[in-house]
């Protein structure tokens, strides 16, 4: 369990994913649910990246949509995120993806999301 957040950050790894989402469920009331949602996040974070980095020309655009999806979904359980993983995703994803409308939303929404509290100018 606690090397599987490394292998979720490699590209495109759908079969780690469909594991962590039962690990997400056996830990459903637990404690630690909150701690494992932010390694998740971190490694979906990190996969984009990777993603991002490696397919230049928007190839893999379903794996793409599934990954951002599954970041949108653990920025509204996690509301926080690790200030370098964010820049790198933002800096990166604006590079490769700027045209991308899913990228572009989901960006939009995790901005409302995370900037929300220090919304006083």
């Amino acid at each position: 369990m606690d090397q599987l957040p490394a292998a979720l950050e490699r590209a495109g790894n759908e079969e780690s994913w469909a594991v962590a989402d039962a690990i997400s469920r056996v830990l459903k009331n637990s404690e630690e649910l909150h701690s494992w949602r932010r390694h998740l996040l971190s490694a979906c974070m990190k996969g984009l990246v990777a993603m991002y980095s490696s397919s230049k020309d928007e190839s893999k655009q379903e794996v793409e949509r599934s990954m951002l999806l599954r970041l949108e979904e653990l920025l509204y359980v996690v509301e926080e995120v690790d200030p370098n993983d964010w820049c790198s995703l933002v800096k990166t994803g604006l590079k490769y993806r700027y045209r991308d409308e899913t990228f572009l939303k989901v960006l939009n929404a995790a901005v409302q999301l995370l900037y929300k509290k220090e919304s006083s100018l």
